[in-house]
């Protein structure tokens, strides 16, 4: 059984900025920051790392409690971001899913950078929540090896069994995406639909290396 675990933003959806424009928005609301430093590297990383990180560079103590404190504001920002930017769903996402999630021989998951609610906020504004039965979040890990690791303990424990990762691909747009494949042996689709342009992603040696997911037919045939 093929397990496909998606990347979320860059790789199934793009969301005009609106989840860097509500963690800002959050932290403006949250702690009262006059001027944003636009610094925090935010591509393919965790929630709770671009969180931890915008709270030291703003000089506010990075504690637990902060964290969450922001992590609170920013997901009531998020509905409204999304409303207000937009966005759209990656070319061949929509048909790629529809095809892939009445199949009993394949699972759809996650493996995305941000909190679970976020990620249901996002894929929920598009359509396209219901079509994942699980995966690994960013609500508690700052690396994403991390969360790599366990979006494959919530498979195993969805399945009621281990599975094979030689059998898991990920399905990313980040250089990050392929090295938290490579951290539990899965193999990576690496897809140019974020912001890094394909002969970045190359140098990454990607198992696939596709322009966006409009043509899978190759990677159909892969996954049976």
């Amino acid at each position: 059984m093929p397990i496909l675990l998606f990347d979320i933003d860059g790789t199934l959806v793009r969301t005009g900025g609106a989840g860097k424009a509500a963690m800002e928005a959050g932290l403006r609301a949250a702690f009262g920051v006059p001027e944003l430093r636009d610094v925090v590297p935010y591509s393919g990383r965790t929630d709770r790392a671009i969180g931890r990180d915008l709270l030291v560079v703003h000089g506010i103590e990075p504690s637990l409690a902060n964290q969450i404190r922001l992590q609170e504001a920013y997901l009531s920002h998020l509905p409204g971001s999304l409303a207000t930017l937009g966005g759209m769903v990656c070319p061949g996402i929509a048909e790629l899913l529809r095809h892939l999630h009445p199949r009993q021989d394949v699972l759809l998951g996650l493996l995305t950078g941000n909190v679970r609610t976020g990620a249901k906020h996002k894929l929920g504004h598009f359509g396209l929540w219901d079509y994942f039965a699980c995966g690994g979040f960013g609500d508690e890990h700052y690396d994403r090896d991390d969360v790599a690791r366990m979006a494959i303990a919530e498979v195993n424990a969805h399945l009621g069994r281990n599975v094979a990762t030689s059998d898991v691909w990920v399905i990313g747009d980040t250089p990050l995406d392929v090295k938290c494949a490579r951290a539990i042996g899965a193999k990576v689709v690496a897809v140019a639909t974020g912001w890094h342009p394909v002969d970045e992603l190359a140098n990454h040696n990607p198992d696939f290396l596709l322009a966006d997911l409009s043509n899978p037919n190759e990677l159909l045939r892969l996954w049976g």
